[in-house]
């Protein structure tokens, strides 16, 4: 055991792994992630504030309505990797971890992404979410945008709480939420369908976790330096996360990724293996074959899909995209130079490589 470096669960006795029920010494998202903090004191810090993170959480939905509680505690017990909370609590380890906004701060981060969730849903007419019914099928279109919106409501006025700084980068986060849903709806317009990719994910994913780092180390009393650090490092180690979902969906078989192989590829998502296989000029048979199938959209002819998975694993296109999550992983790790050496550091560090080599 390596101190202070996040390690796979799987390595260690008595930790669940992916799709098992955490312990208590796995809470929410480790156990989820299959990771643990190896340092005993940053652990017992981080485990602390999720903790309290849960609990404010429940209290936080709560309303006067019964009928807004349970909606809006749906997606909450469903569970979650608790991602942005984390990052907060890893964050915090460069001040006081114990401060009193830091709790806060990440209920603040978990309420905005739950939010997003309800939206996303109604969006993509999804009818499952977390291994639950969404919210939409159980309850209407219009109850789920309504939980949304009370979720993004509660959120802010947590945050205001935290002073008109926070309520400022909370505002920003959700714009920027905004314009990169906004870009996915509409799609590249012209630009290079690559570039747009990235961009939208900078926008709905980095943008989210970005303050999640910086609300940590703002909220723990870090200084302005190492909090400007932990920002730059979650908006980069965000898109690398989500492009390594992507790669996942391709890559892993159902038991690693917690979903059916060629989901995004049967439902017509252009992730970025995709679209590095279809703006790729090699002649060669399989990357030609590979090319037209891909054009026809929404594979759900399983013969096709099956075709196109096999590709996909064989090409270059998967390679490629498997070589800029690397170098979105490393470009993180090179943000955190400013903050001090330590274990708090290094699990953040260690971060990176889970990323890099979860899909290896």
């Amino acid at each position: 055991m390596v101190d202070g470096v996040v390690i796979p669960a799987g390595e260690r006795s008595g930790a669940t792994g992916p799709g098992g029920r955490p312990g208590p010494e796995a809470t929410g998202q480790f156990g989820a992630l299959g990771m643990h903090l190896a340092d005993p004191r940053v652990e017992a810090s981080v485990l602390g504030v999720l903790e309290r993170v849960e609990v404010h959480l429940r209290a936080s939905v709560a309303s006067a309505d019964p009928l807004i509680t349970e909606a809006a505690r749906h997606l909450l017990e469903a569970g979650g990797k608790r991602f942005r909370p984390l990052l907060v609590a890893l964050g915090a380890q460069f001040g006081d971890p114990d401060a009193a906004q830091v709790v806060p701060a990440a209920v603040v981060m978990e309420l905005t992404h739950l939010a997003t969730l309800y939206h996303d849903d109604v969006m993509d007419e999804a009818a499952v979410r977390r291994g639950a019914p969404s919210a939409n099928s159980r309850w209407t279109n219009s109850v789920a945008i309504l939980v949304g919106d009370y979720l993004f409501a509660r959120a802010a006025d947590i945050a205001a709480d935290l002073g008109p700084e926070a309520v400022r980068l909370q505002a920003r986060t959700f714009a920027r939420l905004v314009h990169g849903q906004i870009a996915e709806t509409v799609g590249p317009r012209g630009a290079d369908p690559v570039a747009h990719y990235l961009h939208v994910i900078a926008e709905k994913t980095g943008s989210l976790i970005a303050t999640s780092t910086r609300f940590g180390g703002m909220f723990s009393g870090a200084s302005p330096e190492h909090v400007e650090a932990l920002a730059g490092y979650g908006e980069i180690i965000g898109v690398a996360f989500q492009l390594s979902d992507d790669l996942l969906d391709i890559a892993s078989e159902s038991e690693q990724s917690g979903k059916t192989p060629g989901t995004d590829l049967r439902e017509g998502v252009p992730t970025l293996p995709v679209l590095y296989a279809l703006a790729a000029d090699d002649a060669d048979a399989a990357s030609v074959r590979l090319r037209e199938i891909l054009a026809t959209g929404p594979l759900v002819d399983d013969a096709l899909h099956a075709e196109a998975l096999g590709l996909l694993r064989e090409s270059p296109a998967l390679k490629r995209a498997r070589e800029t999550v690397r170098s979105y992983a490393e470009d993180a790790r090179a943000r955190l130079a400013p903050l001090p050496e330590g274990p708090a550091r290094r699990a953040l560090e260690s971060l990176c490589d889970y990323i890099a080599d979860r899909t290896n």
